[in-house]
């Protein structure tokens, strides 16, 4: 039963394989000792495995092992103070900026352009799926196995600058977001079947993460651009906050 780092919590992974396991040994922890405590625990449940598959064929035995440890992991992370938010999040001199959108939207094709725009200045933390958690007074982006298809991530957790919900637009431009419509985009790119008390906690956790860190709304033509627009906007802010 390997014991992993991932977002800053110790996770223990038990009977996985194929993606998982491949995935994760970026994150694979240098103490193994079996005896450790741990924050997280990670099975796969065969059965659950077996179910799905009949109910989805289309999906293979690997895909839903690695989005079933998925969904386990970041059904735990709510009690440590974190949620899931589907999103390409990245890393610019050492802050993270996340761009949440639907699927096709363009998400990774923007944050693609940022690390071009900004080169050794810049890495991808997370793709697809980024744990958002808070640590301490800090609001902090970390990168997890779980991460697309692609699997564009990074085992570090980085500060937080901004969460920016991207639409399609002829036009590039960038505005705080309405509370109301904010707390809706979030809702629909997180985990959302929960028991009473994970989702009573999810909204505490939500509830900080508004108060702590600026939410925006993008529309943009996904262009070098749009890059400029987002980026000087959200750059300002935090300087900002920081004074």
């Amino acid at each position: 039963m390997p014991f992993y780092d991932i977002a800053g919590l110790k996770v223990r992974m038990n009977n996985c394989g194929g993606r998982s396991q491949a995935q994760a040994q970026a994150y694979l922890a240098e103490n193994q000792d079996e005896n450790q405590k741990f924050d997280i625990d990670i099975n796969v449940d065969r059965q659950r495995v077996l179910e799905a598959m009949a109910e989805h064929p289309e999906l293979t035995q690997n895909d839903w092992e690695y989005m079933l440890t998925g969904s386990d992991f970041y059904t735990q992370l709510i009690q440590y103070d974190g949620i899931l938010l589907h999103s390409s999040c990245i890393v610019v001199d050492g802050v993270a900026y996340a761009f949440s959108a639907d699927s096709g939207t363009g998400k990774s094709t923007h944050t693609q352009l940022w690390l071009k725009r900004f080169g050794d200045r810049a890495y991808m933390l997370n793709d697809d799926k980024p744990a958002i958690r808070i640590i301490g007074d800090t609001v902090y982006a970390c990168g997890t196995p779980w991460s697309g298809k692609y699997d564009y991530s990074t085992p570090t957790i980085a500060p937080l600058a901004g969460i920016c919900f991207l639409e399609r637009s002829e036009n590039n431009w960038i505005k705080s977001a309405e509370t109301s419509k904010a707390l809706f985009n979030i809702f629909s790119q997180t985990i959302r079947r929960l028991g009473e008390q994970n989702m009573n906690k999810l909204l505490d956790n939500l509830t900080e993460i508004f108060n702590k860190v600026p939410i925006y709304q993008l529309g943009c033509n996904i262009s070098d651009e749009a890059v400029e627009c987002s980026y000087n906007a959200m750059k300002k802010d935090l300087s900002d906050f920081e004074k």
